[in-house]
């Protein structure tokens, strides 16, 4: 897909992955829509940039119609890209007791509702795309985690929720393959973002220790160039794509 003039719509895009993959698509010549709930953040990204920030909580269908629209009326929207999330850890049984159910179900609605939210509205909207060249009419790409293979310790909703976009991404392709529409999916494996930023640095420097190559933690820059790939590879459809700097080795 030729991005130069198309509108991408991208959740979570005032930090983190989001906003590396709005520096990188801007770059290269696309119209960005920042959509997220840190407004602050949102608006000032999309004034450097020169871009368009709109508000946007991913479990509210009105935030997310509102958001699509906002993205149509830029021009000819092509493609979407989640990265609208949050990553809560707690044990199922820890020292307070059970595990939260509202934890877990908020949990579920903002990283897997949510995806799911904002990409059969974006469908929608690309349906009535006229093709591209390639016969394409958009692009969905989702953000999964390697710990929907791999949950950790105090990950078991957040794992539920990203094993869930691993598994609809190749359903999600299959409904729109007739209407030119690609569905992607990324499984991050230990990125430096606002998440794991939070933590304690011994914590980050022995996460990214844990890389056998290369060992450091991945950067917005790395998402955004397997995002770039993506748009670009019409072939790539269907899949999720593990983007983990070397599969984890076992432990001695």
């Amino acid at each position: 897909m030729d991005i130069h003039k198309q509108v991408i719509l991208i959740t979570g895009g005032a930090s983190g992955l989001g906003a590396g993959t709005a520096r990188a698509l801007a770059a290269q010549g696309a119209r960005v829509v920042l959509a997220d709930v840190q407004d602050e953040a949102g608006q000032a990204l999309a004034a450097e940039l020169g871009q368009t920030y709109v508000h946007c909580d991913v479990t509210s269908e009105a935030d997310a119609q509102a958001a699509v629209d906002a993205a149509v009326a830029q021009g000819t929207l092509r493609g979407l890209v989640n990265c609208a999330g949050i990553a809560p850890a707690a044990r199922i049984v820890g020292k307070s007791g059970p595990h939260e159910l509202a934890l877990f179900r908020r949990v579920i609605d903002i990283n897997l509702v949510g995806s799911f939210n904002m990409a059969r509205l974006a469908a929608q909207a690309m349906s009535a795309n006229e093709p591209q060249a390639s016969g394409e009419r958009g692009v969905l790409i989702n953000t999964a985690s390697v710990a929907a293979y791999d949950g950790q310790i105090g990950q078991s909703a957040y794992a539920a929720s990203k094993a869930g976009i691993v598994g609809m991404t190749l359903a999600i392709a299959r409904d729109l393959s007739r209407l030119g529409i690609r569905c992607m999916t990324i499984a991050p494996g230990i990125f430096g973002t606002p998440m794991l930023f939070g933590m304690p640095q011994e914590v980050q420097d022995a996460l990214a220790a844990s890389v056998p190559f290369p060992s450091r933690l991945g950067r917005p820059e790395d998402y955004a160039r397997l995002v770039l790939s993506i748009f670009e590879n019409d072939m790539l459809n269907g899949e999720t794509i593990r983007l983990d700097g070397a599969i984890r080795m076992a432990p001695k």
